[in-house]
């Protein structure tokens, strides 16, 4: 048996790396994620509690022009100028970006895990060939439309219709929270249809085709968030995806975006435990820093345990998706667990700093709203619940 090391030769402890994570990423993963902490830094950082205020992203397109460039819009797609990055890179890349903001971890995922991806995986050589290029470099922005107003969670009751008239298509519908919308030059919509739920790739300049930007937002504040209304807008036969057939395409396009939600959370939660920690340690009452308090203490451990699962956790399936061996399933494991006790981080961040918790001189507040959002888009708790509750039992119990 080997002797244990003496303590003089251990790695030093890092209270930002408590379990030695880092050990775990290669010089590319730590390259891409040093990238774009510098980039949300120096772009994002500086202003996003303004932005977030005023409920603006001013300059969306000069944004998404510069993640472009960073490669992060599409990343994990082969060829038409993406990335072609790991999935833990995309990982590490929401985890940076959402620990700036969520709306702007959100741009990224709406652009290539929903719209982008749709296309990738979905679309005709031609429409790869036509959006792909000019949204990987951020020239083009685009969204995703599945949710309707009166239908989220059940996407099988969508009104939207997509009726043929001789071979052309003619699209009548509305959609609701979507990302992106008001500033997409290509929407990729989802409609019903005499053969069942397909996907059009739509122009947003079309006739008919129009995007209202939504207010009084107390969530998300700094994402652009539209209303859809397709009024008749009469599409080409080559605008329909040829290999999206029934709710399975649309439904496998959420689950990419669930996987970069699973890591976004994390940075979220990572950003107010930081905060929490540096605030413990300089805030004084009762004479010493609030930090020196056992109830404190326990706080703070019990927020670095479950954010630094939760990283083990996404790092795990990243490893699985890499190796083409993620399951929906796994993948709402991760969202169910890593957004839930994201938000459970924030909000007992909140706790530590007392009232100046809900100022927006501190990210906490912004954070721990955000979340609120991000707990239910792409699938709500309850259905992640159901979807591995199923799992579990082999019974359905949606409509149960």
């Amino acid at each position: 048996m080997a002797l244990d090391p003496a303590p003089s030769d251990l790695p030093a402890f890092d209270p930002a790396d408590p379990l030695g994570l880092d050990e775990l990423l290669g010089d590319d993963d730590l390259a891409v994620r040093g990238t774009v902490r510098k980039w949300a830094a120096d772009r994002v950082l500086p202003h996003i509690a303004d932005w977030y205020e005023r409920g603006e992203l001013p300059d969306i397109r000069g944004l998404t022009r510069e993640l472009g460039a960073l490669g992060a819009l599409g990343m994990t797609l082969q060829g038409y100028g993406c990335a072609g990055a790991s999935a833990v890179q995309y990982g590490l890349v929401c985890l940076e970006l959402e620990a700036a903001d969520s709306g702007i971890r959100s741009l990224v995922s709406v652009q290539g895990s929903l719209a982008m991806y749709a296309i990738h995986r979905f679309g005709s050589a031609e429409q790869r060939e036509r959006w792909l290029p000019p949204m990987a470099a951020g020239e083009t922005i685009g969204c995703f439309a599945l949710t309707e107003p009166d239908h989220g969670s059940d996407p099988a009751g969508m009104r939207t219709r997509a009726e043929r008239d001789g071979s052309d298509w003619v699209l009548t519908g509305r959609k609701m929270w979507i990302t992106n919308g008001s500033a997409a030059g290509v929407a990729v919509v989802w409609a019903r249809t005499d053969e069942g739920v397909r996907g059009f790739v739509v122009p947003t300049d079309a006739p008919g085709f129009t995007a209202a930007t939504l207010r009084h937002k107390g969530s998300l504040r700094a994402s652009l968030t539209s209303e859809l209304v397709l009024d008749g807008v009469r599409l080409p036969a080559d605008a329909v995806l040829p290999e999206a057939r029934g709710l399975r395409a649309p439904l496998g396009c959420l689950g990419h975006a669930r996987y970069g939600i699973m890591w976004g959370a994390l940075g979220a939660a990572r950003t107010c435990l930081e905060t929490a920690l540096e605030y413990a340690r300089t805030r004084e009452q009762f004479g010493r820093p609030i930090g020196g308090f056992q109830l404190t203490q326990a706080k703070l451990a019990d927020m670095a345990v479950e954010l630094h699962k939760g990283l083990l956790l996404a790092l795990h399936l990243g490893r699985r998706m890499d190796a083409g061996r993620l399951r929906p399933e796994q993948v709402s494991f991760g969202k169910l667990n890593n957004v839930r006790e994201a938000l459970a981080i924030c909000r007992t961040a909140r706790t530590i700093l007392g009232a100046n918790g809900i100022s927006f001189e501190y990210p906490v507040m912004r954070h721990m709203a955000n979340l609120e959002s991000v707990l239910t888009y792409e699938g709500t708790t309850e259905m992640h619940q159901l979807i591995l509750g199923k799992a579990l039992t082999g019974l359905d119990a949606f409509r149960g």
